[in-house]
């Protein structure tokens, strides 16, 4: 079972980054392949393996990593940093406890990073245990947390549940463009089921960031640097999810019925996000349910 894992999690997450034609409703595509690294700003970095990305930064006294991804993505990152700095990783810092992002973390485990997560991943990494997650050795609580490193501050914001309820933002203090995972991924749809997401947390948190003052942001997923706007189209496709699966549930419509019937209403303004086709009817189904389970 395990060593099918990597497998299927890449053809799940190939959603995120593949081109429109691609997508059919009845077929999953090809995963993406090939890494790069993107700098946004002196000493701050973006790096993709397939489908995902994270952040990394480069200070005089070493080098703090984000998610690792798994344990190929995380050999092919300490070789790229190593074309950069000499310096050694001090710290990995987890976005949240989804293990498309957080696994293959020991390589630097190994070489004496000290790992960091918001307190509430935790529970997760205990209650099912993935050997190649690395146990944060150090959490926090409350709504911001700093990391300092040689002359960087990496500033940590948790907004609450959202995307999962460990899920949190970083922002170095001298390049004003966030890190921020899954919230809100530029041009892409979510995931299909999205069984951990609280909808009107979702919805809170992106008007949140919202208000935030910044042009642009790095995701999880897809391109290098998404607009804000992104954050915006993601929002009121969530919006529109709810506000249409429930009219049908207060009009009586039958269960097997709305799916097609929302699909239809946001296809008018959300057609064009990749995987729209293949996964807005899972999207309603999972709504559907969060309007009669309460979660």
């Amino acid at each position: 079972m395990r060593t099918e894992f990597p497998l299927r999690l890449a053809v799940l997450l190939s959603f995120f980054a593949i081109p429109l034609a691609a997508v059919a409703q009845t077929a999953l595509p090809a995963p993406v392949e090939g890494h790069d690294v993107t700098e946004i700003g002196p000493g701050y970095y973006t790096f993709r393996h397939k489908g995902l990305r994270n952040i990394f930064l480069v200070t005089k006294a070493g080098v703090i990593v984000t998610d690792p991804i798994e344990p190929e993505a995380a050999r092919v990152l300490r070789e790229e940093i190593r074309k950069i700095t000499p310096l050694p990783v001090k710290y990995v810092v987890y976005s949240h406890q989804h293990w498309d992002h957080v696994r293959g973390g020991r390589i630097f485990k190994e070489e004496g990073a000290k790992f960091v997560s918001h307190a509430n991943c935790v529970a997760h990494f205990k209650d099912l245990p993935e050997p190649e997650i690395v146990m944060p050795d150090e959490t926090f609580t409350g709504e911001r947390h700093e990391l300092r490193l040689g002359e960087r501050t990496l500033k940590l914001r948790y907004l609450g549940p959202n995307h999962g309820d460990c899920l949190i933002v970083m922002t170095p203090d001298h390049v004003n463009v966030p890190f921020i995972v899954d919230l809100g991924t530029a041009g892409g749809m979510p995931l299909p089921y999205i069984a951990d997401y609280s909808l009107h947390n979702w919805v809170r948190s992106l008007r949140e960031l919202e208000s935030w003052d910044f042009e642009s942001y790095v995701g999880g997923h897809g391109i290098a640097i998404a607009p804000k706007n992104r954050l915006t189209e993601r929002r009121e496709y969530v919006e529109g999810l709810m506000q249409e699966t429930r009219r049908e549930l207060d009009a009586g419509t039958p269960l097997d019925r709305i799916p097609d019937i929302v699909a239809a209403r946001l296809q008018t303004k959300f057609a064009h996000l990749r995987g729209f086709n293949a996964i807005v009817r899972d999207n309603v189904r999972r709504t559907i349910t969060y309007y009669g389970m309460g979660w």
